[in-house]
């Protein structure tokens, strides 16, 4: 018999072996999954940061610091220093900007490769308010993943990238064309300040005898032996082939011999046009000067002011420089590196020339103020002169004492007892008429302080019952200081505020101040200000102004540039009455008749004056002012340093009013 039959697996084993074998297909599986996970390549990257380093590399000229795929071996730095030199030179160092635009999606490839376009906006500021736009593509490549990291965009590089169109062995080429600048002109229209023909005088180092020249020059032209000395010093510092502008001089100018200067050897005068005056000192503190751009002004400019650009550097024609200068026409073009060839136009401004600026000195007052000054050599000084019906300003001269500085409009003293103006006023609203009575004393004592009239005080105006008329005309100090306990600061201050005195010099429209009279003193200081000292400061610009209020019987608003059509002429502001005007005028003729300005009583169509002595220093120094009002016009007379305002600065109205 074969023996026993073989016996069936129980159900039970084969069911843990099922499982034994699932258990492992599994753990396959995820082995495989994770083998994936762990070996996939990595996402691509964002195109947009590899756009915004390209644009920043290209803002700084330095394309090659971003990765790029050339076609050729140029270099790319290179060539955009060869592109835009020229443009970089007429914008200044700031150059242009780049920003991207925008970036298309990103195009994968079938290989981990990607592909994706950026827009770039390009802006270079070649004027004031204009500037050349325009736009770029650069095409952006992924190379993939290598060794398992992310790979980096790249561009593809070309000239394209810098300008539309532009093609290998291009650059662009620029071309400015200057304005002409505007001139300065009265409001008739007549020019002060136009081109006129000059000759640049220097020596040149090129020119045989340039090395004895110096001396020659300085004699020629009157130079004293410092300026030559000075100037020769700059002729040796300079290079082999330099030319060391020494003056210009107008053509036909009779205070230099140009023929004899151009006689010298290694002596050159080159001609040239430049804005100038009607001669070398008019109104030369208010209109200012025409120079070579500086650094600073250069730097300020962003790109619109280039070095060798003529701007106003001071004055008037700093101030009003935009509008003057205009704006230079530009051409860019793009041409063959190597020339040859015809160019095609990239961008152009049209040149805009300069407008020009209306001003209210007239002329020929301007010019008997400037005489009136004229030997006043070692003190500041300064005459100006409004017309009242209109506010003006007619003539704002700074004697050759004031040394190149503006004291007429922005110079600020003491205004002694031409304050006595706004004092009055005060007076007037506080109940004083011309005929009440004040004490005139010799002296009047304020907590201890002991203030008296100016030497020569005349008797006969002395009294403890003088009428406020007499007191005015003669000028007496302690009267006035003797009503500090009636008239508070504040209704000084609002006072002189009603005369122009103390305000802002709103549409004025040149360097100006109108002085300052303070709201708050007290005691001796409050005493002083009655008199236009202690803390009260006026410029002759505001003199004159309260001058100009009290003849035209309200508060007159100075001007000096005339407002553009766009903006409305300002009213005259201030609450100044035409009765109080009237009273006001009626005290200072009495002045002119029986006071301290008796020299004026000649002068055609006089009105009235007041005279002013303010002491400074340790009191034995005084300011001198005169104002006064002759038919339509308003003037001051100031002197930094005199004796009385009756026998120093007086006169010299006379002479101004009357032209001699």
């Amino acid at each position: 018999m074969g023996g026993p039959p073989p016996v069936a697996p129980t159900p039970r084993r084969r069911g843990r072996v099922a499982l034994i074998v699932a258990a492992v297909v599994v753990l396959l599986a995820a082995a495989g999954v994770g083998l994936w996970f762990l070996l996939r390549p990595p996402p691509i990257p964002d195109p947009e940061p590899a756009a915004e380093e390209l644009a920043a590399a290209l803002q700084a000229g330095t394309p090659a610091d971003f990765p790029l795929v050339m076609g050729t071996s140029a270099s790319p730095d290179e060539q955009y220093t060869q592109v835009f030199e020229q443009l970089l030179a007429a914008v200044g160092e700031d150059g242009g900007t780049v920003t991207v635009k925008s970036v298309t999606p990103v195009e994968e490839g079938d290989d981990g490769t990607a592909t994706a376009t950026a827009t770039f906006a390009w802006t270079w500021p070649v004027a004031t308010k204009t500037a050349w736009e325009y736009e770029t593509v650069a095409q952006l490549t992924y190379p993939g993943a290598t060794d398992g990291e992310a790979g980096t965009w790249q561009a593809e590089w070309n000239t394209g990238v810098m300008v539309p169109g532009l093609e290998p062995g291009e650059r662009l080429a620029v071309e400015r064309t200057e304005p002409a600048r505007g001139e300065i002109v009265t409001t008739s229209g007549d020019t002060i300040v136009g081109m006129t023909p000059v000759h640049r005088v220097g020596i040149d180092k090129t020119r045989p005898g340039w090395d004895t020249a110096t001396a020659k020059l300085g004699n020629v032209l009157g130079f004293d032996q410092a300026t030559t000395d000075d100037i020769a010093a700059q002729v040796q510092a300079a290079g082999d082939k330099a030319f060391i502008e020494v003056i210009t001089i107008r053509e036909n100018d009779p205070e230099y011999d140009f023929d004899a200067a151009m006689a010298i050897d290694g002596v050159v005068g080159i001609p040239d046009e430049l804005p100038l005056a009607p001669n070398r000192d008019f109104a030369r503190a208010v209109l200012g000067s025409v120079g070579d751009a500086t650094e600073e002004i250069i730097k300020e400019s962003k790109g619109t002011i280039k070095a060798g650009d003529r701007v106003g550097v001071s004055g008037l024609q700093a101030a009003y420089d935009e509008q003057l200068r205009g704006v230079p026409g530009l051409a860019v073009t793009i041409e063959p590196v190597e020339g040859g060839g015809e160019g095609r136009e990239a961008f152009t401004i049209e040149k805009k020339d300069g407008e020009p600026l209306t001003i209210s000195l007239d002329p020929a007052t301007q010019l008997r103020a400037e005489a009136a000054l004229a030997d006043i050599t070692d003190l500041a000084s300064a005459i100006v002169a409004i017309k009242p019906s209109t506010g003006q300003v007619l003539a704002a001269a700074s004697g050759p004492g004031s040394e190149g500085y503006n004291t007429a409009t922005l110079g600020q003293y003491p205004p002694g007892s031409t304050f006595k103006i706004a004092t009055s006023l005060a007076m007037l609203r506080a109940g004083t008429t011309p005929d009440s009575t004040l004490p005139c004393t010799d002296t009047i004592n304020v907590e201890g302080r002991e203030f008296r009239n100016v030497p020569g005080y005349p008797a006969s105006a002395l009294g403890d019952a003088v009428p406020f008329r007499t007191v005015f005309a003669n000028s007496c100090n302690t009267a006035f200081i003797a009503q500090h306990q009636a008239i508070t600061q504040q209704q000084l201050h609002d006072a002189a505020a009603s005369l122009g005195l103390g305000v802002e010099a709103e549409g004025f429209g040149a360097a100006g101040t109108m002085g300052d009279v303070p709201a708050d003193a007290s005691g001796t200081e409050h005493a002083a200000s009655m008199i236009g000292q202690g803390q009260v400061l006026a410029t002759p610009l505001a003199m004159a102004t309260v001058a100009a209020s009290v003849s035209a019987g309200h508060t007159v608003s100075p001007w000096m540039v005339k407002p553009s059509d766009e903006e409305a002429a300002e009213a005259p502001s201030g609450n100044l009455t035409a009765d109080e005007a009237a009273t006001l005028r009626d005290l200072m003729g009495g002045v002119v008749q029986d006071g301290s300005a008796q020299v004026l009583r000649d002068v055609p169509g006089i009105v009235g004056a007041k005279t002013g002595t303010a002491q400074f220093g340790d009191g034995t120094k005084a300011h001198v002012w005169t104002v006064a009002m002759a038919n339509d016009l308003a003037a001051v007379v100031f002197i930094e340093e005199g004796e009385l305002a009756s026998t120093d600065a007086a006169p010299v109205m006379h002479e101004f009013l009357t032209g001699n």
